[in-house]
C-alpha cells in the first residue's frame, strides 16, 4: 500500500504525462528553457480554498527547488480579486504545470466550498457529515482531502480499510445475521484492526442487528430512513452503536436529520455535486 505521499506523487505524475504527452509544443516552440518567470494565482470566485499544497507539490515534482509564496492556506475563506500564491520558476515549468494544478485547486476548492455549507448547517448539533466512496475514479485522495479542508469528515478511503456490509453483500451472503458473522470471523481471523459497519433498510433490520452485533458491528447504517423512523431508530440502538444516516441527504434536509441525534450523516454529493470555482494563472511580469 502507498502511504499518502506516495499516492499523491503518482497522481501528480500521471496528471502531467496526461496532459504534456510527447511535448508541450506550444510552450516548447516559444519559450527557451532557460528563462525565469513569475506567476500568480487569482481568485476569481468567492469560496473555501482548497489544493494550496497540491499546487506547490505539482511545481516541485516538475522542477525541484523553486520559490512557492502562500498568501493564502488551504481552508481559508477567499474572496474574487484575491491573490492566493505566486511561484517563480522556469516558465516553461509553469506553463507545463498550469492546467494540472487549475484543475486541481478548482475542483478542490467547489469541493471544499460546499462542504463548508453542510458543515455550517450542522453548527449546535453533535451530528459530523461523511464523503463517501462516489468519487472520480483516481482522484479520489485530493476529492477526500478537499472535504477535509472544508470541514467534513473522511469516511473509508476504499473497500481496503473498513468493513461495510451494504445490502448486496447481506443479500449474496444469505441474510443479515450471516453476513455479520462471517465478516466478524474473517476480521479476528486476518484483520483484527478492520472495523465492521452494517447496512439496515428497515426497523426490523435495526432490531436484529442490536440483538445479534453487539461486539461485532461498531457502526449501524440507517440506509433512506425517514428522520422519524430514525428517532425509532435511535430508541432501538440506545447509544450501543455508533449510527449513520444516508440515503438523498442534501442541504435542504440534514438539519431535520441532525434533529434526530444520529452521529453522522453521509453525503455523496459533496463531491459528485459539488461545482468547481474559478481561479487563473496569471504571468506576472516586471
Amino acid at each position: 500500500m502507498l502511504t499518502t505521499a506516495q499516492q499523491l506523487q503518482h497522481l501528480i505524475n500521471e496528471a502531467l504525462k496526461e496532459d504534456i504527452g510527447d511535448g508541450d509544443h506550444s510552450t516548447l516552440s516559444c519559450i527557451p528553457a532557460n528563462v525565469q518567470g513569475h506567476a500568480i494565482l487569482k481568485i476569481k470566485e468567492d469560496g473555501i480554498l482548497a489544493g494550496m499544497k497540491v499546487a506547490e507539490a505539482v511545481f516541485n515534482h516538475m522542477q525541484p527547488g523553486i520559490k512557492f509564496t502562500a498568501f493564502k492556506k488551504d481552508g481559508d475563506r477567499m474572496t474574487n480579486g484575491e491573490t492566493a500564491f505566486e511561484v517563480e520558476a522556469n516558465v516553461q515549468t509553469i506553463l507545463q504545470c498550469e492546467r494540472v494544478v487549475l484543475n486541481c485547486m478548482q475542483r478542490m476548492s467547489g469541493i471544499a466550498t460546499l462542504t463548508h455549507q453542510y458543515v455550517e448547517k450542522l453548527k449546535g448539533y453533535k451530528t459530523k457529515v461523511l464523503d463517501t466512496r462516489k468519487t472520480t475514479p483516481n482522484f479520489r485522495l485530493l476529492e477526500k482531502e478537499a472535504v477535509a479542508i472544508g470541514g467534513g469528515v473522511n469516511h473509508r478511503m476504499g473497500l481496503y480499510d473498513m468493513i461495510m456490509l451494504k445490502d448486496n453483500h447481506i443479500d449474496y451472503c444469505g441474510g443479515l445475521e450471516k453476513a455479520i458473522e462471517k465478516a466478524h470471523t474473517y476480521v479476528q481471523e486476518k484483520f483484527p484492526q478492520l472495523k465492521i459497519e452494517v447496512e439496515t433498510r428497515s426497523l426490523d433490520d435495526v432490531k436484529r442487528v442490536v440483538d445479534f452485533a453487539k461486539g461485532k458491528v461498531f457502526r449501524i447504517m440507517l440506509d433512506n430512513f425517514s428522520p422519524a423512523e430514525i428517532v425509532e431508530a435511535m430508541k432501538i440502538i440506545d447509544g450501543q452503536f455508533e449510527t449513520e444516516a444516508s440515503g438523498g441527504i442534501n442541504l435542504n434536509t440534514i438539519i431535520s436529520y441532525a434533529e434526530t441525534g444520529v452521529d453522522y450523516v453521509s453525503v455523496g454529493g459533496l463531491i459528485h455535486q459539488a461545482r468547481s470555482l474559478d481561479l487563473s494563472l496569471k504571468a506576472k511580469l516586471a
